[in-house]
């Protein structure tokens, strides 16, 4: 039968470990093991939480829309108005009013001057001029919003579309409509009701100038 091997010495003690101390020292290597570990996790999360928090800047972060390039919109009118007889709304605005979009085009089956503003409050608000324009052209255009009240502004009567506390407007938190001539004008956007009656007074101080 072969000889038992005898307990390995631990130069730390100079004698063979007792079953204690055997049991003390594997419970502390596995606290360290233990402890090591949650660190790597927390250092894992970190890292993964950064990821995220760039990926929501780079990806999800819009520019406030104020940076943008604004749209020489009055130009834009100049150029459009060869293409038809009606004439083009084209309001002269105070500064921190800008466009960033300005076009005059078919939009639901109708010739559309569209116009975007940014507000001096960084809100948005649309400039939609259908030519002979139809009911049905205004309400697909409004999303079948209904009307809430009147308004006068400098002697132009319009119909108001209040959709503020509605489950997410967008960009039809609030509406105005006239018709001047062959036009239907709508107004719709976000910005405050005296934003939208600043730029409809200055729509009226345009008609009336022509």
């Amino acid at each position: 039968m072969a000889a038992q091997k005898p307990p390995a010495i631990v130069a730390e003690l100079g004698r063979p470990e007792t079953a204690e101390e055997t049991a003390a020292r594997k419970a502390e290597s596995s606290r360290r093991h233990r402890s090591n570990q949650t660190l790597l996790n927390l250092v894992v999360a970190l890292v993964a939480s950064l990821a995220v928090v760039l990926f929501l800047v780079v990806v999800v972060v819009r520019p406030d829309p104020g940076a943008l390039n604004p749209i020489d919109y009055k130009a834009v009118a100049a150029d459009a108005q060869g293409a038809t007889t009606e004439p083009l709304v084209v309001p002269s605005l105070p500064a921190g009013w800008t466009a960033n979009d300005a076009r005059f085009e078919k939009k639901l089956e109708v010739l559309d001057w569209y116009v975007g503003f940014v507000t001096p409050s960084t809100q948005f608000i649309a400039l939609d001029q259908g030519i002979d324009a139809n009911p049905t052209w205004q309400g697909a255009l409004l999303d079948r919003a209904r009307q809430t009240g009147t308004t006068t502004v400098e002697g132009l009567s319009w119909t108001v579309f209040d959709n503020r506390t509605a489950n997410d407007p967008g960009n039809f938190a609030y509406s105005m409509v006239t018709t001047v001539g062959s036009s239907t004008i709508v107004l719709h956007g976000t910005a405050p009701t005296s934003e939208f009656e600043l730029l409809a007074a200055s729509i009226a101080a345009g008609i009336a100038g022509r």
